[in-house]
């Protein structure tokens, strides 16, 4: 029997056009012989639209982006909304959250379907929270004891109070280089390298632009290196990539514009150096309570020390990504991927269904 796979994408987000890339990707490479697709779009206003099943792949985006069909409310929770159309509307088995960034990656989706006790791909509400802001992360790393670079962090209205206030403490807290970054997205969006006061000045105004809060790190002189984490309760680790940016830093343009960054798989590093990685990432995995799937970042020191960046709970995931290039050279095909996280999903649903909520 075919799994009834409701594919959830778009999202009210800056990664908006980076969810379609993926929904197209993974549409392609699910076999229909295994699965039934059934893809539900959010707009950029927020409005989730059903699309009809597919039979066939999708020749490019905008077949994607439905202006016409089911159109529902999740506040209403309407279960409708994952219901196949066939065998008398039957819930959909499985639904895969292929959402990056705010109001999807956020744990806010993730807190939908729990509420419907819909099995879904990827990680929990908590850890979806947890790992899409960078302070909360962080502050979770340094708690489980992982090295890392140095921070500081800043809402909004703190800084308009006292923004001269704010620039002092970084320049003595974090000094220069540093980045700036919304603390609550991905894909690079709305990052800047500051070397001095004016560009930092000019990085918090950007920041505050697609989040309330940011974050400024300290800038390291390192290797940026990556590993792929799969699995639930015995999470397995990729072989490692390395990311080697043409530009001064792996910003957006970089990872969806240039397409000239070099990602060398497997990364040349010492065996040494990725057991240290490897135990770490599996490590902050286990500490945000993760599940399913996670890229976990790291800077790797000239002496060969570990300091873990950040993890992200939904990795991009097309083909060309380095999640399922990590994967592809640790011997899973992006389609066998896709289906062992799909069976992932199952099995920890099926675990949740043990929990008893009387007593």
């Amino acid at each position: 029997m075919k799994t009834k796979l409701g594919l959830l994408y778009g999202g009210k987000s800056a990664e908006h056009k980076v969810s379609l890339q993926t929904a197209m990707a993974v549409i392609k490479a699910l076999d229909l012989e295994k699965f039934e697709i059934h893809p539900i779009y959010i707009n950029v206003e927020g409005q989730w639209i059903k699309g009809p099943q597919l039979s066939a792949p999708v020749e490019n985006i905008k077949a994607l982006e439905f202006s016409e069909g089911k159109q529902l409310s999740p506040l209403s929770l309407a279960p409708s909304l994952f219901q196949a159309e066939q065998q008398n509307a039957a819930p959909l088995d499985v639904i895969f959250p292929l959402l990056h960034g705010p109001n999807g990656e956020d744990g806010t989706v993730q807190g939908l379907l729990e509420l419907l006790n819909l099995p879904y791909v990827g990680n929990g509400v908590l850890a979806s929270a947890a790992g899409m802001d960078k302070v909360m992360m962080k502050n979770v790393f340094a708690q489980a004891g992982l090295a890392q670079v140095n921070y500081v962090a800043f809402i909004k209205s703190e800084w308009e109070r006292a923004k001269a206030e704010a620039y002092l403490k970084v320049e003595a807290e974090i000094g220069f280089p540093c980045f700036v970054k919304p603390a609550n997205l991905g894909s690079s969006v709305g990052i800047s390298k500051c070397t001095n006061r004016a560009e930092l000045e000019a990085a918090f105004v950007e920041a505050f632009q697609f989040d309330r809060k940011v974050i400024i790190e300290e800038g390291v002189v390192a290797r940026e290196i990556e590993v792929g984490i799969l699995g639930n309760d015995n999470p397995q680790c990729s072989v490692p990539g390395e990311i080697v940016p043409k530009t001064d830093f792996y910003d957006y343009k970089a990872k969806y514009e240039d397409g000239d960054t070099a990602l060398i798989i497997p990364a040349d590093i010492l065996d040494e150096e990725y057991g240290q990685i490897k135990e770490m990432a599996i490590q902050a995995f286990k500490a945000l309570d993760c599940s399913g799937l996670v890229r976990a970042d790291f800077f790797l020191t000239k002496d060969g020390k570990a300091l873990i960046n950040e993890v992200n709970t939904m990795p991009g995931f097309t083909p060309f990504s380095m999640f399922p290039l990590l994967w592809k050279h640790t011997g899973i095909e992006y389609p066998q991927l896709i289906e062992r996280l799909v069976s992932l999903a199952k099995e920890r649903h099926a675990e949740k269904q043990q929990i008893k909520y009387t007593f």
